[in-house]
């Protein structure tokens, strides 16, 4: 699971850079955010404390 949740927050990740040099700049903001709160590393909303 913890590796499907890294692949999907590196695809957000570089979709929101990609969109971010397109010129799109607060989606691409959002589509960062939303991939650092999906990956198992660092703040996961999908973590157990």
């Amino acid at each position: 699971m913890g590796f499907l949740l890294w692949i999907l927050a590196v695809i957000l990740v570089v979709s929101g850079v990609v969109t971010l040099l397109q010129g799109s700049i607060l989606f691409g903001i959002v589509l960062i955010i939303v991939g650092l709160a999906v990956g198992p590393g660092g703040y996961s909303i999908f973590s157990r404390r």
